[in-house]
């Protein structure tokens, strides 16, 4: 078993060699923006699809629509630059919550970013495979599986370290960067030389029902889809200590490229699908229509199709970095399992790796691997957290002596806006799904809740006076047995070096055997009374727990029962098939007994 780990992970590595584990700014902007980058992928489909209930000629908001999201991305960038140098910890909006809200505030947005990173790594893995099913259609009845696959081979990657992960992340990611550019511009070029045949052009006038409230809703619904765009753009805050030093100027810079980059993209896409008339189809997405109309099926079209599945399968990799991360810092606030707050071998927080993986993979199964079933659950966690983070963010700067006024009005004017996207897109895709996430939501935070309980009931029960010291008990010895051999020599021997009152047990299930084994004890003589327990219906548990039930009632004060299980270790795990496992039963029944010590004596096995 460890030699497979180690083919699958690696060797540790030394704790102090996490410092090299630290990120340049070429590699973090390859595995924190890749969530961001890629959701250029499908965001301009998202305002299509949902523009297409209202008619054809409603495609000609598509630009309008996309220019308001511009605006958003840049009130967002600016307000979490601000945010990256004042929290360099990291943790987001958790943090910013915690130290200048309320607890229950940064509770929120925890619950909020945890179910977004989960919802990230779902759909970000099957938007990738609906790009390589444009591509290769074949493959679709393999869809789902296929999903299921790419994450556990996401996890894979990530247990092994974060400076190996990023080095294999950052080629796929700007092999999609310049492929899309370079369409975005081949595009443009044929626009200047061909003109417009877009919609107008079509003759597609906007929809007489525009303006009506249900053309409104869909409209605001076009928007908050078309939103999936920036999430993401947070996963820089919560992974500042993952670079470099100075990791917050490090970390400012990459977040402000990643932004460019983004916005040229996305901005790029929705007007050559304005341009070209492009449409939405059910088995090919909008970049794959875009670049057949700009190429042809030729290699470059391939490139394109196969640069936006990698950069979608990695766009994942932003939650597994993101993720343990965050869950690390709540559960050292005691609201979620310390167990996520250690480093695996490879200095990474593997149990957060993991349970992420299992959540994932769980959310793709239910939904069969559909993007847009999943797309209405997205961003209502990560605009929640965008205003929770810029709440807090502006409540810090109008505490300080030295108020920028700017810097106030930035991180205002981004509070305001942000909050009346996660309205819209709560009110706009209720019935779709983001009801799901409305509830989810305040459910993990009530589990936040029940945890942190439950760890204060254990700090106060286990709390020490300092003055109290430790008293000598007595304890009474139990050796169960089935039979004399040296494994109960070898447990006698050691009862006799904690307690003078000790006692074995044996359960016998008929007279004649138990005769027989009264006969040979006392001729072996070992010091040690030998009680015999008999079973009419051939079990050997519960006596056992009767005459310890018995023990219990009788002991004085606070004086311990002990029992010691002894118990043969074979050489090969096959063998312990051919044995009874009523040491393991017994164990497990007496586990939870108070004032009942369990221990196991091994015996080694040559054989």
């Amino acid at each position: 078993m460890g030699q497979l780990k180690r083919f699958f992970i690696g060797s540790p590595l030394r704790t102090r060699q996490i410092a090299h584990e630290k990120l340049p700014k070429w590699k973090a902007l390859a595995i924190f923006s890749s969530d961001a980058l890629s959701s250029v992928a499908y965001a301009t489909e998202e305002i299509l699809l949902v523009l297409a209930l209202i008619g054809f000629g409603a495609f000609a908001y598509s630009l309008p629509i996309a220019i308001a999201i511009l605006v958003l991305l840049t009130v967002v960038t600016l307000s979490y630059r601000q945010i990256v140098h004042a929290f360099p910890s990291g943790g987001g909006a958790y943090i910013v919550a915690r130290e200048h809200v309320n607890t229950p505030a940064s509770l929120v947005a925890g619950a909020a970013l945890m179910i977004d990173y989960v919802l990230t790594v779902a759909v970000s893995i099957s938007s990738g495979v609906a790009a390589l099913l444009s591509a290769f259609p074949s493959l679709l009845p393999w869809r789902v599986e296929l999903a299921v696959f790419l994450v556990m081979l996401l996890m894979i990657l990530n247990l092994r370290g974060i400076r190996e992960s990023a080095t294999v992340f950052a080629f796929p990611t700007y092999l999609f960067i310049l492929s899309i550019l370079l369409m975005i511009a081949v595009g443009g070029i044929q626009i200047w030389k061909e003109g417009w045949h877009g919609y107008h052009a079509q003759g597609a006038a906007p929809a007489a029902d525009m303006w009506t409230w249900a053309g409104m809703l869909l409209l605001f619904r076009a928007f908050a889809s078309g939103c999936s765009a920036l999430t993401g753009v947070e996963a820089i805050s919560n992974g500042v200590p993952a670079f470099r030093s100075p990791a917050p100027r490090n970390a400012a810079i990459t977040m402000t490229w990643m932004s460019l980059l983004l916005g040229m993209m996305f901005f790029g896409i929705t007007l050559l699908a304005y341009a070209f008339g492009i449409a939405p189809k059910e088995h090919e997405t909008v970049v794959s229509q875009i670049a057949e109309h700009v190429f042809g099926r030729g290699p470059l079209y391939y490139v394109i199709q196969v640069a936006t599945t990698l950069i979608l399968f990695l766009a994942a990799n932003t939650s597994f970095t993101g993720f343990p991360q965050l869950t690390s810092i709540i559960a050292q606030d005691r609201f979620l399992p310390r167990k996520l707050t250690m480093r695996g071998d490879r200095l990474v927080f593997s149990n957060g790796i993991a349970l992420l993986s299992v959540l994932s993979i769980l959310l793709i199964l239910v939904f069969h691997g559909d993007t847009h079933a999943l797309i209405p659950l997205y961003a209502v966690g990560v605009f929640l957290s965008f205003t929770i983070a810029q709440w807090g963010m502006m409540k810090a700067l109008l505490r300080e002596k030295k108020k920028g006024i700017a810097r106030i009005a930035v991180i205002g004017f981004g509070t305001l806006i942000t909050g009346l996207v996660t309205v819209i897109t709560i009110v706009s895709k209720f019935t779709e799904g983001a009801w799901m996430v409305t509830v989810a939501i305040p459910v993990v935070v009530w589990m936040f809740y029940v945890i942190r309980n439950h760890y204060s009931k254990i700090a106060k029960e286990l709390r020490l006076d300092l003055h109290a010291h430790p008293q000598q008990v007595k304890t009474k010895v139990i050796i169960p047995i089935s039979g004399i051999s040296k494994v109960v020599a070898q447990s006698i021997s050691y009862a006799k070096g904690i307690s003078d009152d000790i006692v074995a047990v044996t359960v016998d299930f008929d007279d004649e055997h138990a005769g027989q084994m009264r006969e040979k004890w006392e001729k072996w003589n070992p010091n040690v009374p030998l009680i015999i327990l008999r079973s009419p219906y051939r079990t050997v548990i519960a006596p056992l727990l009767k005459y310890i039930d018995t023990l219990e009632k009788e002991k004085e004060g606070d004086a311990f029962i002990t029992v010691l299980v002894p118990q043969f270790i074979v050489r090969k795990w096959w063998h312990a098939l051919l044995h009874n496992q009523t040491a393991f039963l017994l164990k497990a029944a007496l586990i939870y007994r108070k004032d009942v010590v369990v221990s196991t004596i091994p015996f080694h096995l040559h054989e």
